[in-house]
């Protein structure tokens, strides 16, 4: 099946309203029978069992301090959100004690415990949504910075990370000003929605008299759904997402790809570089696709998630035997991404995306897709490269980046020290 167009798109529309009112009858049907109770041969955990695993969940904790920050090795938590913020501040000084104070919020936040308490009368110290008690559930918050901090107003434009830009506008994007950019950028992960809902909360309030929102957007991963658990989550576009990432166990690995080093200043070593693309995907056009081409411009079978005339997810593709992309086309997504030669080795970026699903559109249509996230050592070097690459593949007729920037996530930070301290020494 060819690729079809949008206006085709929408005159089959009936048609398929036609067919989803006869599946929602069958589903009717099918629901009064009793088919549909658990089979007495599966577990089902009691309620206690289920409530001790929850509470087990909620009490992992992921350490705020250390030489990285957290949330950029971090295996995906299930949820999150980023929250752009523009800066205020009257001063360098200013500044400086609300950044301090937000990695410190951060830094209990992460470490959970017991609400404090005031007296009666009292604003709280905390909103209470999460109850007496503030669970760590894996909370990560990653901090980072965006070029614009480093502009004429706070003395700070000789220390600028050496690629640290304005994201720039790429041939298919349509990047919404509202949505794009911002001085700082906090990337707030946890299991759970309400603990994210809760960490954007308080640590809006800790900096409320000097930043201000700018964007926000939340995310969401699928669940690894299998069959082994080394598969990854499915994106929106129901293919698995982040199966060639680099290893975040292999320390030269990471070295090489993703933590800044010489030619950045000083304070900026050990940091690394943070690309947000907000990436809509036209999932009504997309639905209308055959499958077969589909697999095509992915590379991938929907279903496995393993290369094309391969069986598995973490198959090497091979492209050396398929020069000629018979088996694997050439404009496909996986192997535009990634080519797998020695010349585009050290060009590979660090993924943690997340899906996105926030309602619709003025027209009516779904407004839903992907939170690309890639952390790098060098944008110029990795980013790019590949995102050129990408502007020639056959899926950009289903995808408008609409929003993100490029930010620079700090080193960690250790002792009584906070994120970004080195910044202002």
């Amino acid at each position: 099946m060819s690729r079809i167009g949008r206006r085709a798109f929408l005159t089959g529309s009936a048609a398929v309203l036609g067919a989803g009112a006869g599946a929602a009858a069958a589903a009717e049907v099918n629901s009064s029978h009793p088919a549909s109770v658990a089979p007495a041969d599966v577990a089902v955990p009691s309620p206690s069992a289920q409530w001790q695993m929850s509470q087990a969940q909620l009490a992992e904790r992921e350490p705020f301090k250390g030489v990285h920050q957290a949330g950029i090795l971090t295996s995906r938590q299930a949820q999150s959100t980023f929250a752009a913020l523009d800066c205020f501040a009257p001063d360098r000084d200013i500044l400086s004690v609300t950044l301090q104070a937000l990695s410190q919020r951060a830094q209990q936040l992460a470490a959970g415990g017991p609400v404090p308490l005031l007296e009666v009368d009292a604003p709280p110290a905390d909103s209470g949504i999460l109850g007496p008690d503030n669970a760590p559930d894996s909370l990560t918050v990653t901090i980072a910075f965006g070029a614009s901090l480093f502009d004429g107003r706070y003395g700070l434009a000789a220390r600028r990370p050496r690629e640290l830009v304005q994201m720039p506008t790429f041939a298919i994007d349509d990047l919404d000003p509202a949505r794009s950019h911002g001085d700082v950028l906090l990337q707030i992960c946890a299991n759970q929605r309400d603990t994210v809902v809760h960490t954007l909360r308080e640590l809006l309030r800790t900096v409320r008299g000097s930043l201000q929102l700018r964007w926000v957007i939340d995310g969401f991963q699928s669940p690894r759904r299998g069959p082994t658990a080394r598969n990854n989550p499915r994106n929106l576009f129901a293919f698995r997402d982040g199966t060639s990432n680099p290893l975040t166990t292999d320390p030269a690995q990471m070295q090489r790809l993703v933590w800044a080093g010489s030619g950045e200043p000083a304070w900026a070593v050990g940091g690394t570089y943070q690309v947000v693309r907000v990436i809509r995907m036209h999932v009504e056009f997309w639905d209308r696709v055959g499958l077969n081409e589909q697999q095509n411009m992915i590379g991938r079978v929907r279903d496995t998630g393993a290369p094309l005339g391969g069986t598995s997810e973490l198959e090497d593709p091979r492209y050396d035997l398929d020069p000629q992309g018979k088996r694997i086309p050439l404009d496909a997504h996986i192997r535009l991404a990634n080519p797998r030669t020695a010349v585009t080795s050290d060009q590979r970026i660090l993924r943690r995306s997340y899906n996105y699903s926030r309602g619709f559109d003025a027209a009516g249509q779904l407004d839903q897709g992907l939170i690309f996230v890639a952390f790098n050592r060098s944008p110029q070097r990795q980013f790019v490269p590949v995102q050129t690459r990408l502007l020639s593949e056959p899926m950009i007729d289903y995808i408008t980046p609409v929003g993100g920037g490029y930010f620079f996530a700090p080193p960690g930070a250790a002792g009584d020290d906070w994120v970004g301290s080195s910044l202002f020494a």
